[in-house]
């Protein structure tokens, strides 16, 4: 969504009121173009490096500037808006539908990733043959200690993700009690500290869109880098990622919620007849959070939920269930780590699972949020995305397609927001069946 259309005038007037994903999408075609042609000039190749190096490293630098505040912030802001009233029986059915589906949905896209296993044979390189060293590889149980930080101040300044997001879960849940205080004065503060942290992630998604309109420019220099370097061969992976992504996101969508439905009996044809105007609203807007008042309209309508359960676990939905988003990042995390040369391993690919999992609570149902969620996951696994190394042009290429990508994952994530709804209605008892025969 560009946020400044019909506002810009002047000189650059008509970069900033033309569509942004058209721009993302031609600096993806004039970079492939501009690294193909340099690849036929060899000599070419160093000079223009050099030259649009500084551009393309911006780009990674303001992304980067941004994924600690969008992660504490939107986590804090995320978790304190469920309110504990609403944490009965309803909430603790939705919750744990929708971070049970989601870690399901990352380990299919890691398991998709692993079979086709796009990107392997690719060979990026960075500056100086940088490739971005892993961290060396805990074990399991190390894994699941670091997740609690011992000084969230100290994480949160080296850039930790994954105690970040823990204490930023249990920090966000505190305030969503505190609320509910009967000290009148404390509910009061805890209400204001909600309001700051909910406006502050706000004022990031703003920065994020900002450095959004950047992006055709950076994406331009740093395909055109990747492709001068890589040539054609580039052409194949990232078709190979679309497809690995789609396939994951059609098993789901059947295996996952159609079983599900099933299992309460419930039938998936239907809910595809009665979901299909929201999923379709979805797949255009790219955004949960747009397409919300149709996902609500359908629901009751077409399916028969009653507006007292998919009035919280609907917007809740568009919060925190994030499977397509899900799919995404195990799969492009796994492209990353091939197209360096660097397969993640088992525990890498645990972490991915579980920074997928508890990321996607505060993720911003918006287009291109996907995009901001694999720094975090990159970031969390130890591929960390510096500018000049391969990992920052691995990166590169997926965001060049992301919108591609982000069509098909915002259309899951809304189709199981209405599936869980549905079987969260269906054990309270309040769904209309009629709609279902």
């Amino acid at each position: 969504m560009d946020g400044h259309a019909n506002k810009e005038k002047g000189f650059l007037g008509w970069y900033f009121n033309s569509n942004l994903l058209a721009r993302i999408l031609i600096g993806l075609i004039l970079g492939a173009t501009t690294g193909i042609v340099l690849g036929v000039f060899p000599q070419a190749i160093k000079p223009f490096v050099d030259n649009a190096k500084f551009f393309g490293d911006l780009f990674i630098r303001m992304l980067k500037m941004i994924v600690i505040p969008v992660i504490l912030f939107s986590l804090v802001a995320g978790a304190a808006s469920i309110a504990p009233s609403r944490l009965g029986r309803v909430g603790v059915k939705i919750m744990a539908y929708y971070l049970f589906t989601s870690a399901l949905a990352v380990t299919i896209g890691l398991v998709f990733a692993n079979i086709f296993r796009p990107g392997e044979g690719l060979g990026i390189i960075g500056d100086a043959a940088v490739k971005g060293k892993a961290a060396e590889a805990p074990t399991l149980v190390q894994t699941l200690l670091n997740i609690v930080p011992t000084n969230p101040i100290e994480s949160l300044a080296k850039g930790d993700v994954l105690p970040v997001i823990f204490f930023a879960v249990c920090f966000g849940i505190a305030i969503s009690y505190v609320k509910d205080s009967k000290i009148k004065s404390i509910a009061k503060g805890a209400e204001a500290l909600y309001d700051v942290c909910n406006a502050a992630a706000e004022s990031m998604y703003k920065v994020v869109s900002g450095i959004m309109q950047y992006a055709p420019i950076g994406v331009f220099v740093l395909i055109a880098t990747v492709f001068a370097q890589q040539g054609p061969k580039a052409i194949g992976p990232l078709l190979l990622v679309t497809i690995v992504v789609y396939l994951g996101l059609l098993v789901h969508l059947i295996a996952i919620y159609g079983g599900l439905l099933s299992v309460y009996r419930l039938g998936f044809i239907k809910f595809l007849k009665g979901a299909n105007e929201a999923m379709v609203t979805a797949f255009v807007t790219r955004s949960s959070n747009g397409t919300l008042p149709i996902t609500m309209r359908v629901s009751e309508e077409k399916l028969g939920i009653p507006r007292g359960i998919s009035s919280f676990t609907l917007p809740l939905g568009a919060t925190i269930n994030m499977d397509g988003t899900a799919i995404y990042l195990g799969v492009c995390a796994m492209f990353i780590g091939f197209a360096i040369g660097q397969p993640l391993t088992i525990n890498q690919q645990f972490t991915v699972v579980v920074t997928a999992t508890l990321a996607s609570i505060g993720t911003a149902g918006v287009p291109g949020a996907g995009a901001i969620m694999l720094l975090m996951v990159l970031e969390s696994i130890g591929l960390k995305v510096e500018a000049g190394t391969a990992v920052a042009s691995a990166y590169a290429m997926i965001l060049g397609i992301d919108a591609l990508l982000d069509m098909g994952r915002t259309c899951l994530n809304v189709s199981g927001d209405i599936a869980g709804t549905a079987i969260v209605a269906k054990t309270e008892k309040e769904l209309n069946l009629a709609l279902w025969n």
